[in-house]
């Protein structure tokens, strides 16, 4: 009885979903093309559209919008997909509306390791320092599922928020102190407010294999997150092993998000805005949740580049502070509003 009505309280919309996954690529096609046009020297779409399929390298224009905007604009792309199927996933395993990546101390992980890089190694280089980011938010991730599960009881919703809010936080608070300790703020505050600017061809490729293998395990992982969301009793009843879904999409979260947060810095409120969005639109199927946020997440994301860059041209704005001042009013919108949402 109780299977049936939690199944009840849950509908799908896939005629929805297909319209939003066709009609999200092809937004996205176009705001990829403003992404590339748009900077100090706009470029002319049709500029754009041959320097991508008939590149030519004697043409400046070409050659700019090939080393510099192109990487820039599909590596926003990505990020923006990494960060929304990440908070999707948390917010599906955890059944908390409010759960992002961040959540994991994926986030504070990267900015301690980064921190002691820095200052152990004023001159390293930027591969390197992507490479010990990105373990640093495993680490993060680790030490906040270590607490978590130090209990007879394992590892709850409940719980993995304590750990996550605690760990965050000393973490946090050591970073700071490296920073003071060797007067690393600055090279610190442009990866802490998050930024696509200056990214290469060597970021996306480095993340882009990483993304593509975690989005399709995500995808694979779906039918169990669905089922693990209607809570971990009715879960096992109907024969899901809750513990293994957990780890498996903890996983995917952790390289999702921590990836993404190796090349950008710490963007919040990607993970979390998407999801709500996704669900509103598609239902709670995550069949459909996951490739949605994706596709939602990629196209808000370089949305949000292109904004960063329009406000105070031909200054940029760092795109954290750009989705901070949208999500930030959302998150309170969450807390006040009544029922728990997913």
């Amino acid at each position: 009885m109780a299977v049936t009505e939690s199944k009840g309280k849950f509908k799908s919309r896939p005629l929805a979903a297909s319209i939003i996954i066709i009609g999200g690529l092809g937004a996205l096609a176009i705001a990829l093309t403003w992404a590339i046009s748009v900077g100090v020297a706009d470029i002319k779409f049709t500029t754009v559209w041959a320097a991508v399929f008939q590149f030519d390298p004697a043409q400046n224009q070409h050659q700019l919008i090939h080393e510099l905007r192109l990487p820039r604009a599909l590596l926003s792309a990505v990020v923006g997909a990494c960060f929304a199927v990440a908070g999707s996933i948390m917010q599906g395993m955890t059944r908390n509306p409010l759960a992002d990546s961040g959540l994991l101390g994926i986030n504070s992980g990267a900015a301690f390791v980064l921190a002691l890089c820095i200052a152990i190694s004023p001159g390293i280089s930027q591969f390197n320092l992507t490479l010990f980011a990105f373990l640093g938010a495993g680490l993060g991730a680790g030490i906040v599922f270590g607490i978590g599960s130090l209990s007879r009881t394992g590892l709850t919703p409940v719980r993995l928020a304590l750990s996550g809010a605690a760990v965050s936080a000393l973490l946090l608070a050591l970073t700071e102190g490296i920073a003071i300790q060797f007067n690393i703020g600055r090279d610190l505050a442009f990866w802490y407010a998050g930024a696509v600017a200056g990214t290469r061809w060597l970021h996306f490729n480095m993340i882009f294999p990483w993304a593509i293998g975690a989005l399709i395990v995500a995808h694979l992982l779906s039918r169990s997150i669905t089922v693990l969301s209607l809570g971990d009793e009715v879960a096992a009843n109907l024969g899901q092993r809750t513990r293994l879904v957990k780890i498996a999409g903890s996983a995917v979260v952790l390289i999702l998000a921590g990836a993404a947060v190796s090349v950008v810095g710490s963007i919040g409120f990607v993970g979390l805005i998407i999801p709500h969005l996704t669900r509103f639109l598609v239902g709670v199927d995550y069949r459909w949740i996951i490739p949605c946020s994706a596709v939602l997440g990629s196209l808000f994301l370089v949305l949000a580049d292109i904004g960063a860059r329009m406000i105070n041209a031909p200054a940029e704005t760092p795109i954290g502070v750009l989705v901070a001042l949208i999500g930030v009013p959302f998150f309170l919108y969450l807390t006040r509003r009544d029922g728990r949402g997913i």
